[in-house]
């Protein structure tokens, strides 16, 4: 199985582009809503995870899903496996 390909038991993710400055990587922006503990008031959630993107396709404001994979870099640890939905243009 090539790396880019999620395998039955990988974890995925969905998030947003936010930077794709460096090469064969982008920055992707995960936000979740979980209800507090304590309170029980819906609260929002953001992490930033670098992903592995080979040939640099995707692009600022892009919605990709991204996989668990083995280390790639010091810092990267997951992959970009598909488009979800194109950025749009303002």
């Amino acid at each position: 199985m090539s790396e880019t390909q999620a395998t039955k038991n990988t974890r995925t993710l969905i998030g947003r582009v936010v930077s794709d400055k460096r090469s064969k990587s982008v920055t992707v922006l995960v936000e979740i809503r979980v209800k507090h503990p304590l309170y029980g008031k819906i609260v929002g959630q953001s992490r930033k995870y670098h992903a592995h993107d080979e040939k640099g396709e995707y692009h600022m404001g892009d919605t990709v899903e991204i996989a668990e994979s083995r280390p790639i870099s010091k810092t990267k640890n997951w992959v970009v496996t598909r488009l979800v939905e194109k950025a749009r243009l303002v």
